[in-house]
């Protein structure tokens, strides 16, 4: 499998895509694609009790895990130049901790390879759970360079039929190559000051 080598356990990848072309029965304004990849692997912990150290597992193959999805998820929205947010994700298996799916994707082995190839600088935005296979996961997204820009938070969703296994750990990467159809709430840039105290006393 490309981008696979050295990712020992790895049963899977599903990659899904959508682009939403009318809202409320009209054009949007800029169609935009979205795009999850989903990997599927064995979980290393599983059946070892607490392990106190994650660490070396976490360094074996979270950098593997963010390169192979990163590449699913440019190829599917035309480059990584194309990418305009993104967010990650971890389902873990009902025989694993959710600190075994956090441990994949929350450190730098996997989100700065993750931020480095996709272009980005925030701070990636994530959702993780423990739950048995084919139950869906919403993942969200944010801007990859300006997280605070309001058009484009919004969702994608996953769902893999037949994981993850009691025993196995899917690990999302998610993109979109433009904002929400049709924003139009505005940005910090452009709010008004907005206090408690004078919400409160307005007529």
């Amino acid at each position: 499998m490309s981008g696979a080598r050295g990712l020992t356990g790895l049963r899977k990848v599903v990659t899904v895509t959508d682009e939403l072309l009318l809202e409320l029965g009209r054009p949007v304004a800029t169609p935009v694609r979205r795009a999850a990849a989903a990997a599927v692997i064995r979980n290393p912990w599983a059946g070892r009790g607490f392990v106190g150290d994650l660490g070396p597992e976490v360094e074996a193959i979270a950098p593997g895990l963010a390169r192979l999805l990163t590449d699913r998820v440019s190829e599917a929205l035309g480059g990584a130049g194309r990418i305009e947010s993104f967010g990650k994700a971890a389902i873990v298996g009902l025989d694993g901790e959710i600190e075994h799916g956090g441990a994949l994707i929350h450190t730098p082995f996997f989100g700065n390879v993750f931020r480095e190839l996709t272009e980005g600088t925030s701070i990636i935005v994530f959702s993780d759970d423990r739950l048995p296979a084919g139950e869906p996961l919403t993942v969200p997204l944010w801007h990859k360079t300006a997280a605070a820009t309001r058009s484009h938070y919004q969702t994608c969703h996953i769902r893999v039929p037949d994981a993850p296994r009691p025993d196995e750990i899917v690990v999302v990467a998610a993109g979109a190559a433009g904002p929400r159809p049709n924003a139009r709430i505005g940005d910090r840039a452009t709010d008004p000051l907005v206090r408690l105290a004078d919400l409160e006393t307005a007529p």
